[in-house]
């Protein structure tokens, strides 16, 4: 869970590790976010209990691919050929 500008977020990630959705409410109403990586996988935090409290700056470089713990990209982005 993690708290933006509106409230509290819930992210919840895939079995294989390259999925994450987050689930969010506005002040009108749910919003459902999907990401899926095409190469590595996201890499979370441990959890206590089966939650993990994310700061904004990790939820973004999660997002991302990016290993937190030392910031590199998990898998290199390719230009588009």
């Amino acid at each position: 869970m993690f708290r933006g500008q509106g409230g509290a977020f819930f992210a919840v990630g895939g079995n294989r590790g390259d999925r994450v959705k987050l689930l969010g409410w506005d002040g009108d109403g749910f919003n459902l976010f999907s990401q899926r990586l095409e190469r590595g996988e996201f890499t979370w935090p441990r959890t206590e209990g089966g939650v993990a409290h994310l700061t904004s700056a990790k939820i973004s470089m999660l997002l991302e691919g990016i290993d937190w713990r030392r910031p590199q990209w998990s898998a290199k982005p390719e230009r588009p050929s």
